[in-house]
């Protein structure tokens, strides 16, 4: 009997500790936002603010590594609890997930060799660029882009975008603007390229910044977790995480 207590109280404890978890989605090829260190960890300001949101919660973070496109169908299968890794807050995934409120806000732009004349979408007429699939910029280039004869051009992964540009296969990309500069053009296979047009962010692809993404119904760790973007924003958690990673404050208007 007392063996049976203790492997009863084993398996009671077990499932409580697993219940503490928070297992959060993250797509590690999006720099600085989400990327690995030269170990395989994964790091950056979306998972340092993940990290910060399940110390607030007392949960333990588990990080699952997900493709960009396939986050919310994953979600939905329960492969995870909650989604923090720059995904913007649009009205057409509102309409299948729940999100907290914004835990940043910042603009995408569009990126071509520098030089290149632009004057609107038509000025890119047959050029190849170069978008996350499934991402707000994909969006923004079918709508805009592609209907001016742009060759639109879905990836996987952002990173495999980048090569693909350095290589000659792509004349640009459609990105966040901070993203962008910290994966590609901050380094040396950025160099020759810039910006062109002015910041987007038209809600009507770009939504309302980005938030934390979550099954519909669950209304407490939705509570939860504002309460904890709340918490951190109101001291110096968020301000010290984002100083790691940006030269200005990217929680926007």
């Amino acid at each position: 009997m007392k063996k049976l207590l203790l492997t009863l109280g084993l398996i009671a404890t077990a499932a409580t500790a697993s219940a503490q978890d928070l297992k959060v989605a993250i797509d590690p090829t999006y720099e600085p936002f989400t990327f690995k260190t030269a170990d395989g960890k994964p790091t950056g300001f979306d998972v340092d603010i993940a990290q910060a949101i399940c110390d607030q919660l007392k949960r333990k973070c588990v990080f699952v590594e997900q493709v960009w496109d396939s986050m919310i169908p994953g979600l939905q299968a329960r492969k995870y609890d909650v989604i923090i890794s720059s995904m913007s807050i649009t009205d057409d995934r509102k309409k299948v997930v729940d999100f907290s409120d914004k835990y940043y806000k910042t603009p995408s732009g569009i990126v071509v060799k520098e030089g290149t004349p632009f004057t609107g979408a038509a000025s890119l007429k047959g050029k190849k660029i170069g978008v996350l699939k499934g991402s707000t910029q994909e969006k923004f280039a079918m709508g805009e882009l592609k209907p001016a004869g742009v060759t639109v051009v879905p990836y996987e992964a952002q990173d495999q975008v980048y090569l693909d540009i350095k290589s000659g296969r792509l004349d640009g990309t459609v990105a966040d603007k901070v993203e962008v500069n910290g994966g590609f053009l901050s380094k040396p296979e950025g160099k020759g390229y810039g910006f062109v047009g002015a910041d987007l962010y038209d809600v009507k692809y770009f939504g309302y910044g980005v938030g934390v993404a979550m099954r519909k119904g669950q209304d407490k760790l939705k509570a939860d977790v504002n309460a904890a973007i709340k918490a951190i924003r109101g001291d110096a958690r968020y301000a010290t995480i984002s100083k790691k990673y940006f030269s200005f404050d990217p929680y926007g208007n």
